[in-house]
């Protein structure tokens, strides 16, 4: 059997590519519920967004002019925080879902962005204060100091 799969050539291409991987992601039992409780999702809003991002990355077009990471920070509190077992089912998601549609040079460039992208999401997100630092006063008082290690050195996503 031949594998008459293409390369991501289009924006309509890149489209179809987001539309399949939120089909996946918006019933996936680890994430699903991140997209459609916490950030409570408007896809048909949100694919022409995504879509852009996509087109850009991957075809060069500068359609996309947002700044990605602030949305996830807000995701990130609301969610109680992002973790790596939630950017890994990502990750895996979107892989599977490019592997199924496309084959060629831009598809595995949609697999390598998105993994660099998962990897500084997650990097980032884990440096920020928790929810409760956060909501903190800034006036209020240090009860000391306090050293404390969190887990071992990131080595991917």
């Amino acid at each position: 059997m031949s594998d008459d799969r293409q390369d991501i050539q289009t924006r309509e291409d890149c489209e179809r590519l987001v539309r399949a991987f939120y089909g996946r992601a918006l019933h996936d039992p680890l994430i699903g519920w991140i997209f459609t409780d916490v950030a409570k999702l408007d896809l048909e809003e949100h694919v022409p967004t995504i879509t852009s991002f996509w087109e850009t990355m991957l075809l060069g077009a500068r359609s996309y002019g947002g700044g990605a990471f602030a949305p996830h920070v807000d995701i990130h509190y609301r969610a109680g925080g992002l973790r790596r077992p939630h950017f890994e089912r990502w990750l895996l998601l979107w892989r599977t879902t490019v592997d199924e549609l496309f084959a060629g040079p831009r598809a595995e460039e949609a697999k390598a962005h998105a993994l660099r992208v998962g990897a500084a999401f997650h990097s980032r997100l884990q440096t920020l204060p928790t929810a409760e630092d956060a909501q903190a006063p800034a006036h209020a008082p240090a009860a000391g100091l306090t050293i404390t290690q969190h887990g071992a050195p990131p080595t991917g996503v």
